[in-house]
């Protein structure tokens, strides 16, 4: 009785923080003065500027999830499976854009490209302009969300690549070279979750407001925004925020099928058994290189650009006066979050491995979609759902803004957490259970050890992304609760230039320390 009632208590709460907000966000939209009407949906399909705002999303989403995976798929492959040089090293260099604001790695690259900026010393003055020139719109929004979302495709293969059996490859290596293996055996069997890694990038580039507001291209998710945040209207920030949700919902509905069609079922290989490693040999100090150049271009120089910046220490010590108690809630709440989402996931994980309750695939599904849909989207439905006279103790307070964190980021913790369970033999449970130990005891004292390094490993992966988020806390932060990431972005208007590079360059130190962790545990495990 117990274990069904702590599982469905921890469904519960995924509801109420995420599933519940986006059920008030449309039903919101269909009222007007009180009254129910379409009206708001039927000025977004009879609008042209609504319809332009929609292909520009597509657009923009289309070019990174393509870009995305035509670099990724090829960084997975060298960094997971050949014999590379410092491959640790250079994941975690291209990892860094995705742990931090967007926004900062188009602050960082305008800063390249600006007068002042770091690459005036290697490059003639008219090259910089015409690239300035070209910035500001769809190229410039391209490339930013690109290099941030490139981990994503990247990872995936790396971990897909250590579920591949050996024996496969090595029967193919019999009579063909890695090339063609590659091509016809390894790839075909991680299809579905490069998939995925597409339609991820896809969704969450949908709903990405930050970049394109910086830069100046218009999309749905900017004009949403503004609606909501510059005019307060309600009902048409709704309206304009449900076409992107039903497009994540319906994107993830189509790889669920397709994924299930294709799923290849392989038994999980034994601790010890060798992989196959790809030798590079003579090319491999030049693969080493490029890898090494594209970090250096997409990473390493924007940073420094941020650094250039903000040489001088009078700009830190004003950043910390100006955002100091900003960075202390970050930390709070991220830590807040991320302890909360940890247990989250434990059980939500422990309820789909094991199919306890009646619902688990919808725990599943519903956690992968409300990581997808746009932040701005799920903010608007928060709102909609506690800006009441009788629940203020919750939308006043930070509250709000951890059942952000909880609904967004419980599908990290949860998909973290279950890979450790899969392999963890049934026996072990079993046999406490003969030895008279109940379920809660054997979660605390089996389970929930043996799964403690993937615990941990959820833990500081959900804090990073709570301690970088910005689309949630924008939107939904009480007086009083701003985040860094919210400070950094609402003094970027009129801020001058050296306090925003030190405000970023703030925000980089405070993700990298535990990112490093992170990282380290990854490696090692």
């Amino acid at each position: 009785m117990i274990k069904r009632l702590i599982l469905w208590a921890a469904a519960l709460v995924l509801f109420i923080s995420g599933v519940l907000p986006v059920l008030s966000m449309f039903y919101s939209s269909l009222l007007l003065d009180g009254h129910f009407s379409f009206s708001n949906y039927l000025h977004i399909f009879s609008s042209e500027r609504e319809w332009i705002l929609l292909k520009n999303s597509l657009t923009l989403a289309f070019l990174v999830s393509l870009i995305s995976l035509f670099l990724g798929v090829p960084l997975g492959l060298l960094l997971g499976k050949a014999d590379i040089p410092f491959k640790r090293q250079l994941s975690l260099i291209l990892c860094i854009p995705i742990l931090i604001p967007p926004y900062i790695m188009a602050v960082s690259v305008d800063n390249c490209l600006g007068q002042e900026g770091i690459l005036r010393l290697f490059l003639p003055g008219w090259v910089l302009r015409s690239l300035s020139d070209h910035y500001f719109g769809l190229g410039g929004s391209v490339f930013v969300l690109s290099t941030v979302y490139l981990p994503i495709p990247m990872l995936l293969t790396i971990c897909l690549l250590k579920n591949v059996n050996p024996s496969l490859e090595e029967a193919a290596r019999l009579c063909a070279k890695w090339p063609l293996v590659l091509k016809e055996i390894t790839l075909p069997i991680i299809r579905p979750g490069l998939t995925l890694s597409a339609l991820l990038v896809f969704v969450l580039c949908l709903g990405e407001f930050s970049v394109p507001s910086y830069l100046r291209y218009q999309v749905f998710s900017v004009e949403s925004f503004t609606q909501f945040s510059a005019v307060y209207d309600f009902g048409s920030a709704t309206a304009q925020s449900m076409p992107l949700a039903v497009i994540a919902l319906l994107l993830l509905v189509a790889e669920s099928r397709y994924s299930r069609k294709n799923l290849f079922l392989s038994t999980p290989l034994v601790s010890g058994t060798k992989r196959l490693e790809i030798a590079l040999g003579k090319s491999r100090p030049y693969l080493f290189i490029l890898v090494s150049c594209l970090a250096f271009l997409i990473v390493i120089v924007p940073l420094l650009s941020l650094f250039y910046s903000s040489l001088d220490l009078s700009i830190y010590e004003e950043a910390i006066k100006v955002a100091g108690d900003a960075l202390l809630r970050s930390f709070f709440y991220a830590f807040l979050g991320a302890s909360l989402l940890a247990v989250l996931g434990f059980l939500s994980a422990y309820t789909i491995k094991n199919r306890q309750i009646w619902c688990w695939r919808l725990v599943d599904m519903t956690s992968l979609f409300l990581f997808a849909i746009p932040g701005t989207v799920l903010g608007i439905g928060l709102i909609a759902t506690w800006n009441n006279p009788w629940t203020q103790f919750v939308y006043s307070s930070l509250l709000i803004i951890v059942l952000g964190y909880l609904a967004r980021y419980h599908v990290l913790s949860s998909r973290i957490i279950l890979s450790q369970l899969h392999l963890i033999s049934p026996s072990m449970e079993e046999a406490a259970q003969l030895a008279g130990a109940g379920w809660l005891s054997r979660m605390v004292f089996i389970l929930a050890p043996l799964s403690k390094r993937a615990i941990m490993a959820a833990w500081l992966c959900v804090f990073l992304f709570c301690l970088r988020d910005t689309d949630i806390s924008l939107i939904v932060y009480p007086p009083g609760c701003e985040t860094l990431p919210v400070r950094i972005f609402t003094l970027m208007a009129n801020g001058s230039p050296g306090l925003i590079s030190g405000l970023c360059m703030l925000m980089v130190v405070s993700v990298l320390v535990p990112a490093s962790i992170l990282w380290h545990l990854r490696w090692r495990r």
